[in-house]
């Protein structure tokens, strides 16, 4: 019986220390998560800069070229 008892705690500890580092690493993904969306937002923010840039260029140009 003691043997039976022995292994059951050796596995119960053996899934604790699984639990903790599959939420450590879940932890791990939200944080590389945050930082996908912020350079996301960055370079939809840098992509919408670029554009006016070259819109305003596209308009320059034009404008020379009819005169």
């Amino acid at each position: 019986m003691e043997i039976i008892r022995q292994d059951f705690e050796k596995r119960n500890a053996d899934l604790e220390k699984k639990i903790e580092q599959m939420e450590e690493e879940k932890m791990n993904l939200r944080l590389d998560i945050d930082v996908q969306k912020l350079e996301t937002k960055k370079l939809r923010k840098e992509k919408n800069k670029a554009e006016e840039v070259l819109d305003s260029l596209k308009t320059v140009i034009k404008s020379c070229v009819c005169q």
